[in-house]
């Protein structure tokens, strides 16, 4: 495997103790960590020419880095790392990505460190990373040509479409239970419904949380990340191909915020605190409602409630959320205002951990399973003061830019 040069413009992982397993990771993936440096006589220019000038003499030098990066051509992306709720960290980390963007093309990683970072979370960010920069020509593709399945196997539901001279002629949407049954049930259903047999599929790939084992069962195409694809799905179903964009992606278990120019991604941000901004705490909220997840967003929607009187769930935490919610309805505040506060949550959450870090290129594109609950595309629009765009088969997105990409391969 090539590797590809990849600079690392962070703040202290060296004293933090994860150097180690960034440096680890990127090999595996096919990354070489490089790192910028500039002469301290420099720094200050460095600053002035960004415009920021940190109290942290760490951040200093990670604004050099950056300059002195791009005199470098054989550097091909970023990766922007600083202490999770470092405010002056949050700033320097927006201000340097907004210098490259507008200097360069390449793909760049927002990431904040934690002391205990999960391994797969490095991974993941680094494996999208290197597609962004190595896929670039088929990531590139805006049509979808023959007969393709495409298979999203998440950690909450698995999403099937079968898509012929780029349209959808088949769909099927079902719960994730055991992996590769799920799949196979999902293909199948979809296949019944556009009413082609198996063997006239030209080509099947897949993505998502169980993209691996499922890829390996059904002898994929292709089998590429989640973030190159679910913003490709979104620029597809948005018909959003040239100029910039934001797709905002909330899962079962995770969440993507991503940039995209030209319908591919060029800087995104994954995660958030903890299931409390995921679609599994919109599934918990449901049942204590006693609605379906479907109606959810229409109950919220029915809230009137003036701002300074709506009723907050005041946890970010999936486990107090939902007692907060349960105290909530036993004190006898009424239904459709805890659903409010539950998708205002949701929202608040994502806004506060991902949307703060980054930037927010109009138009936004709002996809996954969430976005039908309309209350939390409504907690959306009152947060950015822009309209949300969902796109039809929103919650396909996943499925829908494998599914065309693969047709290209």
């Amino acid at each position: 495997m090539t590797l590809v040069r990849v600079a690392q413009l962070s703040c202290g992982t060296e004293y933090s103790g994860i150097q180690w397993l960034l440096n680890d990771i990127a090999e595996r993936v096919g990354i070489e960590l490089v790192y910028p440096e500039m002469e301290l006589s420099r720094v200050e220019l460095a600053c002035k020419e960004i415009g920021f000038e940190a109290e942290s003499p760490g951040l200093n030098m990670m604004i050099a880095g950056a300059v002195s990066m791009l005199d470098d051509a054989t550097v091909k992306g970023a990766i922007l790392l600083t202490c999770f709720k470092c405010a002056e960290g949050t700033i320097v980390k927006d201000m340097v990505r907004r210098f490259l963007h507008e200097r360069t093309d390449i793909p760049i990683i927002v990431y904040s460190n934690v002391e205990k970072p999960k391994e797969i979370e490095i991974y993941s960010r680094l494996e999208a990373l290197r597609t962004l920069i190595t896929r670039r020509s088929l990531l590139m593709r805006e049509k979808q040509e023959g007969v393709t399945v495409g298979i999203d196997s998440g950690s909450s539901t698995t999403k099937v479409v079968v898509i012929k001279d780029n349209e959808i002629i088949g769909k099927e949407w079902l719960p994730t239970t055991d992996l590769l049954r799920s799949a196979e049930e999902a293909v199948e259903k979809a296949l019944n419904e556009a009413g082609i047999p198996e063997k006239d599929v030209d080509a099947i790939g897949v993505t998502g949380h169980g993209r691996e084992l499922v890829s390996e069962h059904v002898k994929a195409d292709l089998n590429l990340e989640e973030v190159s694809v679910v913003s490709k799905g979104a620029a597809l179903l948005s018909e959003r191909h040239k100029g910039d964009a934001t797709v905002i992606d909330i899962g079962g278990m995770n969440n993507k915020l991503i940039l995209m120019r030209d319908g591919i991604a060029n800087s995104f941000s994954l995660g958030g605190i903890c299931g409390g901004s995921s679609g599994r705490f919109l599934e918990v909220a449901s049942h204590r409602l006693d609605v379906d997840i479907t109606e959810l967003g229409l109950l919220a929607m029915k809230s009137k409630t003036k701002k300074k009187e709506k009723f907050d769930l005041q946890s970010y935490c999936m486990v107090f959320g939902i007692q907060s919610l349960v105290v909530a309805l036993s004190s006898g505040i009424k239904r459709e205002d805890v659903a409010a506060a539950a998708c205002r949550s949701v929202a608040e959450q994502v806004y506060e951990t991902q949307i703060q870090e980054m930037e927010m290129r109009p138009p936004v594109i709002f996809v996954g399973g969430v976005s039908l609950v309309e209350g939390v595309k409504r907690e959306f629009e009152d947060m950015l003061g822009v309209e949300i765009i969902v796109p039809p088969y929103s919650q396909y997105a996943g499925a829908v830019g494998i599914a065309t990409l693969v047709s290209g391969v």
